[in-house]
């Protein structure tokens, strides 16, 4: 059935937007170290522009560091360059041979502000699933004006997107949420 298709490619595009939010969220610094801090850092390297992740090792050996190792030590200071050049908020530290970047506290009013734009965000994300919701709505009008489906399929149809479309926006409220949580926390 036409309506269904329409449907199952509607889920799924919600549920990438919802895969895209906490792929977002996880690169935001909660003022415990993470290696997603400094994930979309490019560095050109041998020609070519690559992540760190792809020319170092990156390790985390406590909570308030950021270790990175490079396959070649010749590489340290474009390493140390990129870092400072994408702006994260650290300074990295180089001391010949591994770069590490010490996680500070984030203050009170820093972590205000974090929460704030990551409700922003969070908001953009719904927008997106109902804009999903939308086109599957308009779909599925077409189709029983087309003949297609029943009006009483098309009512059907439309409740049960509801349903889906609420889920995917509770996805992204208790994610928000998640990290809200871990933002505030001291």
């Amino acid at each position: 059935m036409q309506a269904q298709n329409f449907f199952s490619t509607s889920e799924e595009a919600m549920k990438k937007t919802v895969g895209r939010l906490k792929a977002e969220l996880s690169s935001i610094r909660t003022g415990r170290a993470s290696s997603s801090v400094i994930d979309g850092i490019k560095v050109e390297s041998y020609g070519s522009v690559m992540t760190i992740n792809q020319i170092a090792g990156v390790s985390i050996p406590d909570a308030k560091t950021i270790e990175i190792r490079p396959w070649d030590i010749s590489q340290l200071g474009v390493i140390e360059k990129a870092i400072l050049k994408a702006d994260i908020g650290m300074t990295p530290i180089n001391d010949g041979k591994i770069i590490r970047i010490p996680v500070p506290p984030l203050t009170e009013e820093r972590r205000k502000e974090v929460a704030k734009s990551i409700n922003r965000m969070a908001e953009d994300f719904r927008v997106a699933v109902r804009n999903e919701r939308r086109d599957l709505v308009e779909n599925i009008k077409k189709l029983e004006k087309d003949k297609v489906i029943t009006e009483d399929d098309k009512k059907k149809f439309e409740t049960e997107v509801q349903k889906v479309t609420d889920g995917y926006i509770k996805k992204i409220d208790d994610a928000i949420a998640s990290k809200e949580k871990e933002i505030m926390q001291i």
